[in-house]
């Protein structure tokens, strides 16, 4: 299969992650619970995770970094859990429903407003000109990402968190399409908050994700209850991690995304590479086909994805024959209505195609042939 959907989850990790979580399955149990060595050794294995993660992200210390299920759990217990003095939130066009709905919860519970900073698809200095109008005093929270899910667009996140850390605005920045594939670097984003999926660009087993910790703002947690420490106390934990990590913990998928985040630092520059020729490659060749439009063209700035449409055919059919062909893609909103509404593909969607470090360009060429096959049989 030639798998182009690596936006949604990882597809073709490294072996040493399959192993990982396997070998985890046999030697771990009992973690922060107990003090045998099946338990020795899961603290051990978490500990490692935790000392990568914070090495890639440019955090002051493995203990800012918290394990979530996924990134929508890390986004939730940052949306519902930093306390706002001034409760008005600002988000981007191109937000992922993980950020839009909770946001709009948020605002049912507690009156909280939200403003979405529009601004024209690829367009930097549009989105930086929103971002300043909208990041005024009675702003409390900027949530916004770094790559959208849809198009692949960058938002100008350094710049915004700089706007954010000179106006005294918490910002929680969604790296969900960057982390692994682009460089995530806490000390250069001014964010409080990074929120990463283990199961996408950081190779990593569904079921992962984590909650980066940027400065000493500190969340509500969103779940209660046995962390291990402190048992005694009805009250939970006050410091990070354990504060955020209640319950028995994804120990193999922890396993298996600290071999992710190994196999990212050993090769991010080869992966960045191959990532950005592929997409570049793909994006110059259904330009050539006629009738297909590709958001952004050739020359916009993306991450690891892009989206297109083809004239006369529903991107929901092309996918379906596409994965007819063994080539998988997916269609449709992709959990985004504010970025369609942003680019006018509300009504459409549109063909995603997301590559991972692994794909090859011999891939990409099967594509091409086989996507221009298809549309010349539509």
């Amino acid at each position: 299969m030639i798998y182009f959907d690596s936006a949604a989850t990882s597809f073709q990790r490294p072996p040493a992650v399959k192993r990982a979580v396997f070998e985890s399955i046999g030697r771990h149990a009992g973690y922060g619970r107990s003090g045998h060595a099946a338990a020795e050794r899961a603290a051990e294995a978490v500990y490692d995770c935790r000392l990568a993660a914070a090495e890639l992200f440019g955090l002051s210390a493995p203990e800012r970094v918290v394990f979530c299920q996924n990134a929508t759990q890390a986004l939730n217990t940052a949306i519902f859990g930093l306390p706002l003095a001034k409760k008005r939130a600002v988000i981007s066009g191109y937000e992922h429903n993980a950020v839009y709905r909770p946001l709009i919860e948020r605002g049912d519970r507690d009156g909280t407003e939200l403003t979405v900073a529009q601004s024209g698809l690829f367009d930097e200095a549009g989105a930086l000109d929103a971002f300043d109008r909208a990041l005024d005093e009675t702003c409390g929270l900027c949530v916004c990402t770094m790559v959208s899910n849809v198009f692949g667009n960058l938002l100008p996140v350094e710049q915004i968190g700089r706007m954010c850390r000179e106006r005294g605005i918490l910002f929680v920045v969604d790296a969900s399409q960057a982390a692994g594939s682009l460089e995530v670097d806490a000390r250069r984003l001014s964010a409080d908050i990074i929120c990463v999926p283990g199961h996408k660009g950081l190779l990593g087993p569904v079921g992962t994700g984590m909650m980066l910790l940027c400065t000493e703002v500190v969340p509500e947690p969103l779940l209660f209850g046995g962390t291990g420490g402190e048992s005694e106390s009805p009250r939970q934990p006050l410091l990070p991690p354990e504060r955020y990590e209640s319950g028995t913990q994804n120990i193999a998928g922890i396993c298996g995304l600290r071999e992710g985040i190994r196999h990212i630092l050993r090769n991010r520059e080869a992966i960045r590479r191959r990532e950005a020729g592929l997409i570049a490659y793909l994006k110059n060749e259904l330009l050539r086909i006629n009738g297909v439009t590709v958001y952004g063209g050739l020359n916009a700035a993306c991450g690891s994805l892009f989206s297109f449409n083809a004239e006369g055919i529903d991107c929901e059919t092309v996918a379906a024959k596409l994965a007819e062909r063994d080539v998988a893609v997916r269609a449709g909103l992709h959990c985004a209505p504010l970025a369609h509404r942003s680019a006018g593909t509300e009504r459409s969607g549109t063909v995603r195609v997301s590559c991972g470090g692994e794909n090859t360009m011999r891939e990409g060429e099967r594509f091409c042939a086989v996507l221009a096959d298809i549309l010349k049989q539509k």
